[in-house]
């Protein structure tokens, strides 16, 4: 008997540490209906989470470690009202997705939501008086560099950059299309894609005896979230008006 009693109390403490990690690694999120049925938390919170390795969950407000509402600290405006938010004391994640949503990256990821080409989401008032232009953001910076390194022998990737092949679309036109975000943060579950490419701890190595078919192109988490954010950067190209029948 005492050494099953030994035997729990060891599981038990082994255990609690990782549930204290899994801990340090959710933030559980309230917000208004209203926010929510827009589409902009969808919008926002897995590039968060892809960029921070931190899971995001929904739940009523009184369980909330970040809510959005109307106190607290505004972080932009919408639907006809300003919306702040308000964070449990001490709670690191929290702190974490705050300080990204009231980032430069953050804030332009926001405003960035345009489901009808028209962006729902600005700035709060306080934060859209600037002196000088903001500096270009790093990742996007970062990931246009990485763009050219490792999608730049088949996709143009800027304007006046790596030719690319002729029959393969351009970033340019690719971020014109109303699927963009899905086809860039998925790219590498999607043919041809999925034939050369791994992603470090996300897809697994290729087999021994069906090898890339070319050169594999390997990247990190860190470098799809630098992409990403250089492709939401980026200006669509001008496809014109969409062609109508009668």
């Amino acid at each position: 008997m005492q050494g099953l009693r030994t035997f729990f109390l060891a599981l038990i403490c082994a255990t609690l540490p990782m549930m204290a990690v899994a801990q340090d690694r959710l933030v559980r999120i309230y917000a208004p209906d209203a926010l929510i049925e827009s589409g902009l938390l969808k919008h926002i919170l897995p590039r968060f989470s892809l960029k921070t390795q931190v899971r995001t969950q929904m739940v009523p407000p009184d369980q909330a470690d970040l809510s959005f509402g109307p106190t607290g600290r505004a972080a932009f405006e919408g639907l006809g009202e300003t919306w702040h938010l308000k964070l449990t004391p001490d709670h690191r994640p929290a702190q974490r997705l705050a300080e990204w949503i009231l980032s430069d990256v953050g804030q332009r990821t926001v405003t960035g939501f345009a489901p009808q080409g028209a962006a729902l989401f600005t700035p709060p008032q306080l934060r859209t008086v600037a002196a000088q232009p903001a500096a270009p953001d790093q990742d996007a910076v970062i990931g246009r560099a990485l763009s050219e390194t490792k999608c730049g022998r088949c996709h143009r990737v800027g304007r006046g950059g790596v030719a690319g092949i002729g029959s393969t679309p351009s970033f340019a036109v690719l971020r014109s299309l109303p699927d963009w975000e899905d086809r860039f943060s998925t790219f590498y579950v999607l043919n041809p894609h999925q034939s050369f490419t791994i992603i470090e701890e996300v897809t697994d190595p290729f087999p021994i005896d069906r090898p890339a078919t070319i050169h594999p192109v390997t990247m990190t988490l860190e470098d799809l979230t630098a992409i990403m954010a250089f492709v939401t950067a980026m200006g669509a190209a001008d496809l014109g008006a969409p062609l109508q029948s009668k």
